[in-house]
């Protein structure tokens, strides 16, 4: 046998020992390869990245810190959004937990559903299409902080009852290490950095469950839950709005709302105390039957911090470049008192009722004719293109150019455009926050970024303008754009917000 063994070998032709040694380099190549991306790949990834043996876990660093951190889900347009960001930071501010503050996502990017109905998407579900959009916005350099449109500045003071971090810090800090999330856009597309960020976002949403002393991933919406505060009233009581019968048996529905203490559920004691993530869905809420959809807290007598806390939140104003631009435009180009009409016809439900929205506006428009000079200045602000105003009221007044005279603004405008550049400038989203350790690359990360795109800044300029019409406001009856610049308005936004028109 040892003979026929070293025949065999003596008689191995030439491409034999060559095909050996490719096979060989291959092999060298694959293995330096992996070793240089397993150096690339960021560190803090590898910390709570999954194995087909052992369950997913935070360093340890994280999981035993003394700061605990909430996550949510916001949906819709901006305004819902918004409602949503003050309901976060009340119960934020209830659990003692710090804040991450999102981006703005686009225009119903995400949508939750009807509460009322019944159908709505699931939490695991919401977070995780948040967190996809997120990644999108970060990867086409259009992300834009809440924080750096809505002023959160005064929540951001030692003696502040929530605290807060920008999402950005807090991915760099759990997902990916030493990443400047300013200029994200320049990685390719298909960067492994993208990749990190969406197995972090798999792990936070709650797709594996809940980790221990890492993350408590709420599965309870407003299918099941009405969160209360010091209400007295006791816990897991049946709520007053229930599906009804009908529903049940056409939906298969076996829900039953129940009314929850979330200090008693969520707080001290409890199971998702002690971990350092606490991920909410969507925080929606809003009054319905005589009950709300989701979150029943409006005060809290016997917590004068939370008390203060919801006075404060009651109303958020813009920051002071959005804020100084609606006072520019109604000081130096209507520069005599006006009307705003905000017009939403395009728009879900509201493209289905266009004469309704117009009655009140014809009806107040009579009103001022009878009472003063012409032509009467009207600021407008709509979704309905100005090409397709033709056949519309809109068309009929302004085709009557002696009665009336219209405004109106394009996001191409170059107002706009200078306004957006301010905005982007003062980078408010990581200057606001509370946590500051990571502050000090801030004023290092000024540099421009090559495809950076300026935010979109029409809706919040317009929505300005309007909180300066001294002549009144129309607006679009159930837009929550509508209730937001009634809210600027009644407190009195314009005339007390301390800014200069420059």
């Amino acid at each position: 046998m040892k003979n026929l063994f070293n025949l065999n070998r003596a008689k191995r032709k030439p491409y034999q020992r060559r095909s050996s040694l490719i096979l060989v380099s291959i092999s060298s190549l694959i293995l330096f390869f992996f070793i240089v991306s397993y150096n690339q790949i960021p560190k803090s990834l590898f910390s709570i990245r999954l194995t087909d043996n052992q369950p997913p876990q935070c360093r340890a660093k994280i999981s035993t810190a003394r700061e605990k951190f909430m996550l949510y889900a916001p949906h819709s347009g901006f305004n819902n959004q918004l409602s949503e960001f003050k309901n976060a930071l009340l119960m934020a501010g209830i659990l003692n937990r710090t804040l991450i503050v999102p981006p703005i996502l686009d225009h119903h990017a995400v949508a939750l559903g009807s509460c009322p109905k019944f159908r709505v998407l699931g939490p695991k579900e919401i977070r995780l299409s948040v967190w996809d959009h997120v990644i999108e916005l970060l990867r086409a350099g259009r992300y834009i902080s809440f924080a750096d449109i809505i002023d959160i500045s005064s929540l951001g003071s030692p003696s502040a009852v929530v605290k807060t971090i920008d999402f950005r810090v807090f991915a760099s800090m759990w997902c990916v290490a030493d990443i400047d999330f300013v200029c994200l856009n320049e990685f390719d597309s298909q960067s492994s950095l993208f990749e990190s960020l969406k197995q972090c976002g798999n792990l936070l949403s709650g797709i594996y469950g809940n980790i221990d002393n890492c993350l408590y991933a709420l599965d309870e919406d407003c299918r099941t839950t009405v969160w209360t505060y010091q209400n007295g009233e006791g816990d897991a009581v049946l709520d007053s709005f229930q599906p009804d019968e009908q529903l049940k048996s056409k939906k298969h529905i076996s829900y039953v709302r129940k009314r929850q203490d979330v200090f008693k559920t969520l707080g001290p004691g409890s199971v998702a105390e002690s971990a350092a993530v606490l991920a909410f869905g969507s925080l929606f809420t809003a009054p319905y039957k005589g009950s709300e959809l989701y979150i029943d807290i409006h005060e809290a007598r016997r917590d004068p911090l939370v008390q203060s806390l919801i006075e404060n939140i009651k109303f958020l104003p813009f920051v002071p470049e959005v804020v100084n631009a609606g006072k520019k435009f109604a000081l130096e180009t209507i520069k005599v008192p006006f009307l705003c009409a905000q017009l939403r016809l395009l728009d879900g439900q509201f493209k289905n009722h266009w004469k309704a929205t117009f009655i009140n506006l014809k009806q107040m428009l009579e009103s001022l004719r009878q009472r003063g000079s012409r032509p009467i200045r009207i600021f407008v602000m709509t979704d309905l293109p100005e090409g397709n105003w033709t056949g519309s009221y809109l068309g009929d007044l302004a085709r009557d150019s002696e009665s009336f005279k219209l405004y109106s603004l394009k996001e191409d405008d170059e107002f706009v455009i200078q306004t957006a550049r301010k905005i982007a400038a003062a980078g408010h989203g990581l200057r606001s926050q509370s946590f500051r350790r990571t502050l000090d690359r801030v004023d290092k990360q000024k540099k421009p970024c090559a495809a950076q795109k300026l935010p979109d800044v029409l809706l919040y300029i317009e929505e300005a303008i309007c909180s300066c019409a001294s002549l009144g406001f129309v607006g679009t009856a159930g837009s929550t754009v509508a209730e937001n610049i009634e809210l600027m308005r009644k407190f009195d936004v314009c005339s007390t917000h301390s800014v200069t028109v420059s």
